[in-house]
């Protein structure tokens, strides 16, 4: 028996004695791996959740800057363990549904459902809603009012004056421009509207290109350029509200997972969100730096 006793503190000795150089084998890492869309606002959101994980001693592993398909498909084939996805581009590109759904809460809960039969599932609904919307100069706010429906009654009075610059999706797409100005009653000509990329509208309408530009809700330029977002005020664009979603088998392998993320769903609206991609697209900081000072400012990492 003493000589057991013995054997067995120095084999316990031994293992203390390794745990000091490695110290991975004293306590395996709960590990996870984190995607991100190759987007600005993805690439802070996906290391928000990146350092909050960490944060509560997870092991994790990015895999960031890919496309919308194979985000999603990382998800589905189990190459990624979660990541933050949009209610509306769930519902449309990968649920593939043709009938729209403007409500916030009804359409989260319909993606929540429709993915829970592929064993995935949606946390928490954040408020930021990143879809598209027109944008004016602020000081035009006095002529051309604050709604969609103020600038078509504008359009209405003064016929060929209004210049539109839009994105070429936004365009062509069946539920884009053409949609848009019929539920509105804009009266345009196509000689009032140009087609560019998305981001050179934001330049256009800043030197007097346009009158009119096509954004996202939560982009920094709307910050860089101080734009005004005109009210949807007849609901036309799509809801994206932003969600964590995460393979049921690693919520269940590591339940505290919706604890550790929960506060995002506090702390994202549009205007917070414009200020950190701000940071990145109108300062030039490095999305990772972004993400870590939200976090120490919000108190959720040390």
């Amino acid at each position: 028996m003493k000589t057991s006793v013995r054997i067995s503190c120095a084999a316990l000795a031994c293992a203390a004695g390794l745990a000091l150089f490695f110290p991975s084998c004293a306590k395996s890492a709960k590990t996870v791996t984190v995607g991100s869309k190759s987007f600005t606002e993805q690439l802070i959101i996906g290391n928000i959740m990146a350092d909050l994980l960490e944060s509560n001693g997870f092991a994790v592993k990015k895999q960031f800057g890919t496309g919308s398909t194979i985000t999603r498909e990382g998800l589905e084939t189990g190459q990624t363990d979660l990541y933050a996805e949009y209610t509306g581009t769930a519902w449309i590109v990968y649920m593939k549904k043709a009938e729209t759904d403007t409500d916030p809460e009804s359409l989260y809960q319909k993606v929540k459902t429709e993915d829970a039969k592929k064993d995935i599932v949606w946390l928490d609904r954040i408020p930021l809603n990143n879809t598209y919307a027109l944008a004016v100069k602020k000081d035009m706010a006095s002529t051309y009012g604050t709604s969609i429906s103020s600038l078509a009654e504008y359009a209405r009075t003064h016929p060929g004056r209004l210049r539109f610059g839009i994105g070429h999706e936004f365009q062509q797409r069946p539920d884009g421009f053409q949609s848009m100005i019929k539920t509105y009653g804009l009266n345009i000509r196509p000689e009032q509207v140009s087609t560019m990329d998305v981001g050179l509208s934001y330049e256009a309408l800043n030197r007097g290109q346009v009158d009119v530009a096509m954004v996202f809700t939560t982009d920094g330029l709307l910050v860089k350029y101080d734009l005004l977002v005109l009210k949807d005020d007849r609901s036309f664009f799509p809801v994206y509200n932003l969600a964590v979603t995460v393979r049921k088998e690693t919520l269940a392998k590591y339940p505290e997972i919706e604890k550790i993320l929960k506060p995002l769903a506090g702390l994202l609206d549009n205007a917070t969100m414009q200020q950190l991609n701000f940071k990145v697209d109108g300062e030039g900081l490095p999305p990772e730096k972004v993400a870590e000072d939200f976090l120490r400012e919000h108190k959720l990492i040390k």
